[in-house]
């Protein structure tokens, strides 16, 4: 939370990414290190950190403008990628999730680490990204929501 760290939905763990608040011209570089945001009509989350930088910790949300500044060393080559279309306390209904999403291809259960486990319904293994985001709009369509992430 403490460093210049933000989550992004599409772009390579470890990019470089300059945000700019365009309500009040503030800058900071942040990298990439993790999967969001989950709401709709947000392109980008930013740590503590990063929101205090652009002085936007009061407000929690701006009007933001993004820039790559530095690509990973070893950004991540195609057919790595698979789409989220939930993550639940509840097995079951992750279970009925899963199901739903049968006809589109492998939608599995990955369960995360904690205890005890959400269960994340991921669909599709190994696809382009060009891939992910179609199947992206798919699997939106039926669940109403979805993020590509990556399968490995």
């Amino acid at each position: 939370m403490e460093q210049l760290t933000a989550a992004h939905r599409t772009l390579p763990f470890q990019t470089w990414v300059q945000v700019t608040n365009l309500n009040n011209g503030k800058q900071v570089d942040v990298r990439i290190t993790d999967r969001g945001p989950f709401v709709d009509g947000r392109i980008i989350d930013l740590s503590r950190a990063a929101a205090r930088e652009i002085d936007m910790l009061r407000t929690g949300v701006a009007r933001v403008e993004l820039r790559v500044i530095k690509a990973p060393e070893s950004a991540p080559s195609t057919g790595e990628f698979a789409v989220q279309a939930g993550a639940f306390s509840s097995r079951d209904r992750a279970e009925a999730v899963r199901t739903s999403l049968l006809e589109m291809g492998d939608a599995r259960l990955v369960p995360t680490d904690a205890n005890p486990p959400l269960w994340r319904v991921w669909v599709g293994k190994d696809l382009t990204l060009d891939l992910a985001q179609k199947l992206a709009g798919e699997v939106k369509a039926v669940t109403g929501q979805a993020v590509i992430v990556h399968s490995r």
